[in-house]
């Protein structure tokens, strides 16, 4: 399987945002000012084809195989997060909706918002690859640390994690849901 990862394009834009929404589920709403389904969708290809916010194609990453779309990764460090996040927010305030975004990451980590797989692709080893890119990523960028964060519930996504050497630090709380926060270490 020859399966390729590249920086999404605002043309992807449409692919992209039902795999944030299936990742996220219930987090894209309050991200998106929005309640139904196809307003999540429609606004969340809105921001992916911006370039200010955490969901904007300059941060996500596809997995293609010739010209079909097999997966998601959306990344970025925990610094510029801050300045992602005050646009999203400052762009809900326009929405009259809820603006408070939560940290997700620490300053000083590199940070893996999102990993999403097709559904025909899953089981493949898709999510795999994009875990070692964003490893790759991180370190290129210089960052010491990875990190994710993944539900209380969703135990086998941990247990994949923790065999990518990902370990548990802390608990998380992201739009008052508990998760674990994740870091894994990378050396030189």
């Amino acid at each position: 399987m020859d399966i390729y990862i590249q920086q999404a394009q605002p043309t992807d834009a449409e692919q992209i945002a039902p795999l944030i929404y299936d990742a996220i589920g219930d987090i894209a709403h309050r991200l998106t000012g929005e309640a139904e389904e196809q307003a999540v969708l429609a606004a969340l290809a809105a921001l992916i084809k911006r370039s200010d916010n955490r969901h904007s194609y300059l941060y996500t990453y596809i997995a293609k195989q010739a010209d079909s779309l097999l997966g998601i990764a959306v990344l970025y460090d925990g610094l510029t997060a801050q300045t992602l996040d005050a646009n999203l927010s400052a762009w809900l305030k326009t929405k009259n909706a809820p603006a408070i975004i939560d940290a997700e990451a620490h300053d000083d980590e590199f940070y893996i918002d999102t990993v999403c797989v097709t559904p025909n692709s899953r089981g493949l080893g898709i999510g795999t690859k994009l875990l070692h890119f964003a490893e790759e990523q991180a370190f290129e960028k210089g960052y010491k640390k990875l990190s994710l964060n993944v539900e209380l519930e969703k135990e086998q996504a941990r247990a994949l994690y923790e065999r990518l050497g990902f370990v548990i630090t802390e608990r998380w709380t992201i739009i008052d849901e508990p998760f674990h926060h994740m870091v894994k270490s990378l050396s030189s």
